[in-house]
């Protein structure tokens, strides 16, 4: 395992132009440590500084962000303690998205639906392969419906052709991470991005328009955001947003602040904005009202 810790985040991000709607959601993030009080994984890829809540709340406060959710990261692995402390201190306004395995006993399912979890995550990539496979994620969403836990995945953008049709049986709501990690740079009318679209027209399936920073390698981020805005504009009432800070896993490190200002381009009047941010996180991962 590798000793150097790796700063993921900015530690001084500027401050957004962008003027966010009360209530405003930002529905994927992750926690890191600190690991003196929740040990990361020995299986982790690498050992992140720690990303604790304090810090991500002092962000939120900078973007004028007031709801969350948080998303367990293999930095912990199956250790949800640190998504369910962050949960405990946001007062109502932070709940969470697990990871477990498909033998998780339907007792821990119910706790963690008490606790604030509105979800599970399986990932399909290539470094964070799931070992329960599709058919077998797919078949435990049979188990999570009882708890009003939904279905979130991550997954190869390659792998929206073959996965499309299983995750269509899902007994729950499916969220799909970061635009399906499709290329930006191939444009909306490549195979992957329209395969994403055509799974989009079921009513089952949510989108994160996060990541607009992975999918593309320009600085400001241009074809990101136009394929953010496509979706928005398609799917206005099954889409979230979120700034996937701390950033694990990325080839650089963006300012959250240029995140939140492209909501301006992504939803770009008032209406839009307010459903992307908030109406639909509030419907979603039924907050308190």
């Amino acid at each position: 395992m590798p000793q150097d810790k790796v700063l993921t985040y900015n530690p001084h991000p500027t401050t957004p132009r962008l003027v966010l709607p009360a209530g405003a959601c930002d529905s994927h993030v992750h926690v890191f440590g600190p690991a003196e009080y929740f040990p990361f994984d020995p299986a982790r890829g690498f050992t992140p500084v720690d990303a604790p809540k304090e810090t991500l709340f002092a962000l939120h406060r900078l973007l004028g962000i007031e709801r969350c959710v948080i998303v367990q990261s293999l930095i912990h692995g199956y250790d949800n303690r640190v998504v369910e402390d962050a949960i405990a201190a946001g007062g109502g306004r932070y709940l969470g998205v697990a990871l477990v395995p498909v033998d998780v006993p339907d007792a821990e399912l119910a706790r963690l639906a008490a606790t604030g979890f509105r979800g599970v995550r399986f990932n399909f990539m290539r470094h964070l392969a799931s070992p329960a496979g599709i058919e077998g994620v797919v078949a435990f969403t049979r188990r999570l419906a009882p708890y009003g836990l939904h279905l979130q995945v991550h997954f190869e953008s390659c792998l929206v052709h073959s996965l499309a049709e299983p995750l269509a049986r899902s007994a729950v709501p499916v969220v799909i991470d970061h635009m399906g990690r499709v290329d930006a740079a191939l444009g909306a009318e490549h195979a992957d991005f329209l395969a994403l679209h055509r799974l989009m027209r079921n009513p089952l399936f949510r989108v994160k328009v996060s990541g607009i920073d992975r999918v593309c390698n320009s600085s400001d981020y241009t074809a990101g955001i136009a394929l953010a805005k496509q979706l928005v504009r398609d799917f206005p009432e099954r889409c979230l947003w979120g700034t996937d800070w701390p950033h694990p896993n990325h080839h650089h490190v963006p300012d959250d602040a240029v995140l939140a200002d492209s909501l301006a381009q992504i939803a770009p009047d008032a209406a839009a904005l307010r459903q992307l941010l908030v109406t639909n996180p509030q419907s979603f991962y039924r907050f308190d009202a």
